[in-house]
């Protein structure tokens, strides 16, 4: 499988997976994570990369709550199939095998789904009013 070299400080908004790092990020049971695979020359991927960004950005003070993505272009992970660009795929805590995620691609579309779907993003917005 192929995989980039591990980023040296991988502490950003966004994680950046590669296929040496995807089980220790996304397999980690105390967190949910929710990982764009996209390929850099992709006009959907790039339009979405500053929407990624910001959803980084906004849950970056949350601990349980984990934006990542992946160039599936340069990094493999066995049982991971991507077939389009982007692809987003939602890891909760308790299904580390994923939920794709079909819905909008603005902002708040991806937040009231991760306020539907994760126990902690939920928790702390209400916590926060946000």
């Amino acid at each position: 499988m192929k995989s980039e070299a591990e980023p040296a400080d991988n502490n950003g908004p966004v994680k950046i997976l590669t296929g040496n790092n995807w089980t220790s990020i996304v397999g980690d049971a105390t967190k949910d994570v929710f990982v764009k695979y996209y390929a850099p020359w992709c006009g959907h991927c790039k339009s979405l990369a500053p929407i990624w960004t910001e959803l980084g950005q906004f849950v970056e003070g949350l601990d349980d709550v984990v934006i990542a993505k992946m160039d599936s272009t340069a990094n493999e992970v066995k049982g991971v199939g991507i077939k389009s660009y982007p692809t987003l795929i939602y890891y909760p805590k308790d299904n580390k095998k994923g939920i794709k995620y079909e819905g909008g691609r603005e902002l708040n579309d991806i937040k009231t789904y991760l306020s539907e779907n994760s126990a902690a993003y939920k928790s702390w917005s209400e916590k926060s009013n946000v």
